[in-house]
């Protein structure tokens, strides 16, 4: 083993070591931040062993911090400029049309960096087949198509429950205008627009649901498990909070190190920085 590469490895198993005490001491968005620059570095090094063993302490992160915002019970509906990081609140956001998958990335590194709970599901205009498209973007685009959510129920649209507008996402006549027409299509269902329907938490977790599980469904055929490895990695960044594509990450890294693939490779020498855009070009043209 070279110099360089026993420095990353040395790196990365600190790295670890204070992952484990802030998942710990409850502190989900450090260990998180902790678990990626180790996960990056290891995957860099085309050590797979250590990505299976880092991925169980992200996932716990993750998971979590999913608790956080689920518990919240908030539902922000965005469609129209994003929030201010001071204006972020734990729950869930649901980013629609104009807004686009890039406006819930964007929110989502945003409530990171502020460390703020939050679940973001990314809809999409209802196709012709009355099926609701909801996206993830990263470095690879994750879509699927989903039955729509129900029109709320009377109760809900006349007294709102606890969705919302965030702040600054429309004009108050705009807010007015759409508020009525909720009302009013309460009282007479078949008016609904698809389009304006504001879904409950139940809709919105399984819609992420769902586009994890597409994430993992859709995988083209790979050339070897280090490829399958490389592909689910990439996936997992786009869709960060699903349980299964990190178990199947996982899965694939221990496969790849089986079949011989752990520390070889034009990353073997790799650091914990993300200035190296080389490093990451070689990722893209393993797969």
């Amino acid at each position: 083993m070279n110099k360089t590469r026993e420095n990353t490895l040395r790196q990365i198993d600190q790295a670890m070591e204070s992952a484990s005490v802030s998942l710990i001491a409850g502190r989900y968005f450090e260990c998180e931040r902790l678990c990626m620059e180790a996960l990056d570095a290891a995957h860099r090094a085309h050590d797979y062993e250590r990505m299976a063993r880092i991925i169980l302490p992200l996932q716990e992160a993750r998971r979590q911090k999913r608790d956080l915002a689920r518990d919240a019970g908030n539902v922000t509906v965005i469609d129209s400029s994003l929030p201010s990081p001071g204006d972020l609140r734990p729950g869930f956001y649901f980013v629609r049309p104009p807004r686009v998958g890039l406006d819930g990335r964007l929110l989502r590194e945003m409530a990171d960096k502020t460390e703020v709970p939050i679940i973001v599901v990314v809809r999409e205009p209802t196709t012709r087949a009355g099926l609701c498209p909801v996206v993830a973007l990263g470095p690879v685009t994750l879509r699927t198509r989903i039955a729509p959510p129900k029109p709320p129920a009377p109760s809900a649209a006349t007294h709102g429950g606890k969705s919302s507008k965030a702040k600054g996402s429309s004009a108050g006549g705009a807010a007015t205008g759409r508020a009525a027409k909720v009302k009013a299509a309460a009282a007479n269902p078949t008016t609904v627009d698809p389009e304006q329907i504001i879904p409950d938490a139940c809709w919105l977790l399984e819609a992420n649901e769902a586009l994890g599980d597409a994430a993992i469904r859709d995988v083209p055929p790979m050339r070897s498990s280090a490829a399958l490895a490389e592909e689910l990695y990439l996936r997992l960044q786009s869709m960060p909070d699903h349980e299964k594509l990190h178990q199947a990450l996982a899965d694939a890294c221990r496969r790849a190190l089986l079949d011989g693939f752990s520390g070889i490779g034009p990353r073997a020498g790799a650091t914990l920085s993300h200035d190296d855009d080389t490093a990451d070009d070689d990722a893209v043209d393993a797969i």
